[in-house]
Parts: structure tokens; sequence; C-alpha cells
């Protein structure tokens, strides 16, 4: 009884110590910003418009939440590929930019709870008489080097078997431009993003049916750094009861989409 005892209070210890050394808040609010981390062509999440300024959905969330914690929003484009090296050198404080929660993920970083749904999806050109995952074996897929739509197709794994190669692009748009040069016949993409590309351009581009994975956005942080990311939940969910998600997600989506508090 008495090891068992000595048992619970050391690791009560441990826990409160590990629990103090979360100073990750308090480092925010002492240099007064928090650096988000983002892929600044990620539409309508993250992305530059023709000034040359980051907007998106992610953006407008992020300047209202930090203005509640009563920081700075700095943005910082980064390299997809190396996102989790550039938080836990701390070059960034958080991944904010259409980031899809995994279980891989959720090992290595801790997460907010989801604030919007999506799916990894492919998309076609319309006149390419693709109609289904069945129909591209053979054929070549893109996608963007580092995100969730690589772990998505390796989920796929009969998809993935049927095709004859999967090309990496820095990211969407280019995986994109290269569908419509026809040096791949379909990009598999968020379904936010595809769909936001697809009303935006104009161009003749269609989602198939299937979907590969449902999946979660959320906003990552370094593994440790609970305090803020608690911060940040609590002031989102603070934005979802006052109603100010809903008109930022209207703005962007023409309805609320959001899951925050729901």
């Amino acid at each position: 009884m008495k090891r068992l005892i000595c048992a619970a209070l050391c690791l009560a210890a441990f826990s409160a110590a590990v629990f103090a050394a979360d100073t990750s808040l308090k480092a925010v609010q002492d240099k007064g910003k928090l650096v988000l981390g983002l892929d600044d062509s990620f539409p309508p999440m993250g992305y530059r418009n023709d000034d040359n300024e980051i907007v998106g959905y992610d953006i407008d969330l992020a300047k209202e939440a930090t203005k509640r914690l009563g920081v700075q929003l700095v943005l910082q484009p980064i390299d997809w590929n190396a996102k989790e090296q550039e938080l836990n050198t701390k070059k960034i404080d958080c991944i904010w930019n259409g980031f899809t929660i995994t279980e891989d993920r959720e090992k290595a970083m801790s997460f907010t709870k989801p604030y919007l749904k999506n799916a990894q999806v492919v998309v076609v050109k319309k006149d390419s008489g693709y109609t289904s995952l069945a129909s591209l074996k053979g054929k070549k897929v893109g996608l963007q080097a580092g995100s969730s739509a690589a772990d998505a197709l390796a989920s796929a794994k009969d998809f993935r078997a049927s095709l004859k190669d999967v090309i990496e692009f820095k990211d969407n748009l280019t995986a994109l431009m290269d569908l419509e040069a026809k040096g791949v016949d379909a990009v598999v993409m968020d379904l936010i993003v595809a769909n936001d590309n697809i009303k935006r351009s104009g161009k003749p581009y269609v989602v198939l049916g299937e979907s590969l994975a449902p999946e979660n956005y959320g906003v990552g942080f370094r593994k440790g750094d609970l305090a803020l990311r608690d911060a940040v939940q609590a002031t989102l969910e603070a934005m979802a009861k006052d109603g100010t998600i809903a008109k930022i997600s209207t703005k962007w989506f023409g309805q609320d989409i959001s899951v925050v508090g729901k």
C-alpha cells in the first residue's frame, strides 16, 4: 500500500513539474507575438492575394484569436515538407493552415480540437473521361509533398497500387497547373481547397464522387506547449460562442461550416 501511495505521489509530483515547466503561453505573451507557420499558396485557408498580402480563412481566425490574446500575429511562410522541423526548432509557434490532424502528427505535436471537417479527394479535368478511382488505373497522379494527401493515398493501398506513378509538387497550385498541362491525370488534395480553386479559377476541373479519407483541421503546437494550445482553444470557443467564427466562415464559404463548439 505504501508503495502504491509513493508511486502516486511521485507521478503527481512529476505531472506538476511538467505542468509548471510549460511556459509556452507566457513565452508568447512576453515576446508579444505569435509566429504562425503556413503554406502561403493554400487558398482559401492561407494564400497571397493580388496585392501580395497573405489572406484567408485561417488568417482571419488567427488575427482575431491573437488580438484577444493580446499579442501580434506574425505570418511566416514555410516549406510545408519541413513544417515539423520549423516547429520543433522554434522558428514558429504553431502550424495553422488547413493542417490535418493525423495519428502520426498527434504523436509528434499537440493539436487543438478540430475546427473544420474536410476530406481528401481526387480532382480531374472535366473532359478527361475519368469518373471513378478505378478509371485512373495505370495513370499518373499528383499531390503536394508532405501533405495529408500523401498519407491518404498511402492508406488507400489498392488505389495507390493501381497507379502508374505519383508525382510530388511543392504545392497544390503547381500540381493543378500540371493537371491543366496534362502532365498528370489527376491531383489528390483537400476538398475545401479543391472547391475553392474550381470556383475561383473557373478552370474545367471536377471532384470525383469517391473520397479517399475524411479528415479534420486543427492548429498544431509543439508537443509540450499545452498552455499555449489551451489558450488558443479557449479563445476559439469564445469566438464561436459570440458568433465571430460564424461571420468569418460565412465570409469565406458562404455559410457557417465551422465545428468549433458543436
